[in-house]
């Protein structure tokens, strides 16, 4: 008895992590492929990508992928791949025009070699026996965005990963509701559709309210006119290309990743920049300040960016002085408060002119959908069953009052599944088939998954209240208790704390002279339990301890 299964590896209660798998009988459909950002609680950790487990352990049964599916090019959907690809057989990937591009980059940077097909809207791509796939246009904060209506043996999904319904789209492209409707005629049976802006009941602006918005910041501004923003955001990137133009500035990419998306976009056609206008990061200081705009990456102020070097005055080639106007477009994503405002103080503490959204609201808009316009596609589609993603658990908790029960959907046929829930359908019905257990992995410099909760439990202690080393010297095999050294780093200032460190040699020699019988791992431990345990109690600290013995 074959069924559907749809198991979603992330996007699931969460934002990023975007990973869905489509599997019947022996074949597996792969949706996006995208990473996450790791919170105040993972130092240390650069990104986190799906668990896919699963996955593997079906393969190892014999089960088959048929390929792979982008929706947009967004690294919480697309940048996973390379750290996937290596432990996965080949098979095909496609996406959209700007979606294979920026996939592609991805995919090189990884070192690798596997190819990104490009599909076009309304084809229709057989995969496997079981499978076919037909992408529809939508739009999003990136150009190129698509929905994807996945035929299957048990009838039609879709899969509606971020959008909006921008009316006024910058390049002209609306999203496709006469497909969305279409599609819903010859019938859905599910719906798996964004919520992540639920909570919000009127449209979301228009894209191109931006413009004008940017605009009214650029005059008047004697020095560099600096714009940070998303580096996928080419819309508003072209936005900010054409103002500079009008107001006869040139315009200049500093950071990485701003810098191959827009290269990706004007090979792609998706981005105008005249040549007279472009200058070459290397080539700043042959213009006065007057005649720049720069777009520079790091947003979110985000470690190492280059936006955040400049604030702190540490690029090579840009300072930011108090001419300058620096213009965040974009709003911190939930969990990066901390950077986002630290850059942003640490320009005002310098006095230089820094605009945000909350004091310019349209300087950024969001690129999905509210409520209401969640209710539009719905109502469009008339799918069976509707699935809320990528949201949080109280935007799909909301989607199902403010959205689905508004539609007349019951309960019964709205499917919230929990982490690791597997929903299966058979004979138009569905029910959740078993729970997986998924552990996201942590990416630490060059390292997939070495770092696991005792490590990030090691550097919150770390971070928090420092460590203390206690080294015991031994000579042939005696211990020379008189002897001990203490070594504090990040915990108390050595020099005005002579009562802690007499403490801590003392809680030592008592362990070691109460446990003569122990072998030197297990008395190791037992010095730092008994450390661990009594500094604690006296000054409420927990220090990473650690005892060495010295031969």
């Amino acid at each position: 008895m074959n069924k559907l299964k749809i198991v979603p590896l992330g996007g699931m209660g969460e934002v990023t992590q975007n990973m869905f798998l489509f599997q019947y009988d022996q074949e597996i459909l792969i949706a996006d492929c995208g990473i996450g950002f790791p919170d105040l609680y993972m130092p240390g950790a650069d990104v986190i990508i799906p668990d896919i487990s699963y996955l593997l352990s079906e393969l190892k049964q014999g089960k088959k992928i048929v390929g792979l599916v982008f929706s947009h090019g967004h690294d919480d959907h697309i940048a996973a791949l390379p750290y996937f690809l290596p432990e996965l057989p080949d098979f095909p990937i496609y996406g959209s025009s700007l979606t294979a591009g920026f996939a592609q980059n991805r995919i090189k940077d990884g070192g690798l070699s596997n190819k990104v097909e490009v599909i076009q809207d309304h084809q229709q791509i057989k995969l496997g026996q079981h499978f076919a796939i037909t992408p529809l246009a939508v739009t999003h904060s990136v150009p190129d965005a698509k929905h994807i209506l996945i035929d299957t043996p048990e009838g039609v999904i879709y899969y509606g990963s971020d959008f909006k319904l921008d009316q006024h789209p910058i390049d002209g492209v609306l999203t496709d509701l006469d497909a969305v409707e279409q599609a819903g005629k010859k019938g859905i049976l599910l719906m798996l559709l964004d919520c992540l802006r639920v909570e919000r009941e009127e449209w979301s602006k228009s894209e191109s309210t931006t413009g004008p918005a940017i605009e009214k910041e650029i005059h008047g501004v004697k020095g560099k006119f600096v714009v940070t923003l998303m580096s996928s955001h080419l819309h508003r990137i072209q936005q900010v290309i054409d103002i500079s133009v009008k107001n006869n500035r040139k315009v200049c990419f500093i950071g990485r990743s701003v810098e191959q998306s827009v290269k990706t976009a004007q090979q792609l056609g998706k981005l105008r920049v005249p040549l007279k206008v472009l200058v070459n990061k290397k080539n700043l200081s042959n213009y006065q300040d007057h005649e720049l705009t720069v777009v520079i990456a790091g947003s979110q102020g985000q470690e190492g960016s280059s936006l955040v070097r400049a604030v702190f005055g540490e690029h090579s080639l840009i300072q930011i002085n108090g001419t300058d106007k620096v213009v965040f477009s974009a709003d911190a994503i939930p969990g990066n408060e901390v950077p986002y405002y630290r850059a942003i103080d640490e320009l005002s503490k310098n006095r230089i002119q820094v605009v945000y959204p909350t004091l310019s609201p349209n300087i950024h808009q969001t690129g999905h959908a509210s409520a209401s316009e969640q209710q539009e596609m719905l109502s469009l589609a008339k799918p069976r069953f509707v699935m809320p993603i990528g949201g949080a658990d109280r935007h799909r908790e909301l989607f199902r009052t403010r959205v689905a029960h508004k539609l007349g959907y019951s309960d019964e046929q709205i499917i919230i599944p929990q982490t690791g829930e597997i929903v299966s359908f058979f004979n138009k019905n569905w029910k959740i088939e078993q729970q997986i257990k998924l552990n996201p992995k942590i990416i630490d410099g060059l390292g997939i998954g070495d770092v696991g909760p005792v490590v990030l439990s090691d550097r919150l202690a770390l971070s928090e209240a420092g460590m203390v080393v206690v080294v015991i010297p031994r000579d042939q095999g005696r211990f020379q208790l008189g002897k001990i050294e203490v070594i504090s780093r990040g915990f108390v200032f050595m020099k005005q704390a002579d009562e802690v460190i007499k403490f801590i040699k003392e809680i030592t020699v008592d362990a070691i002279k109460e446990n003569p019988e122990l072998k030197d791992h297990d008395l190791r431990k037992k010095v730092e339990k008994e450390l661990k345990k009594k500094l604690y109690r006296t000054i409420q600290r927990e220090p990473i301890v650690i005892p060495v013995f010295l031969d």
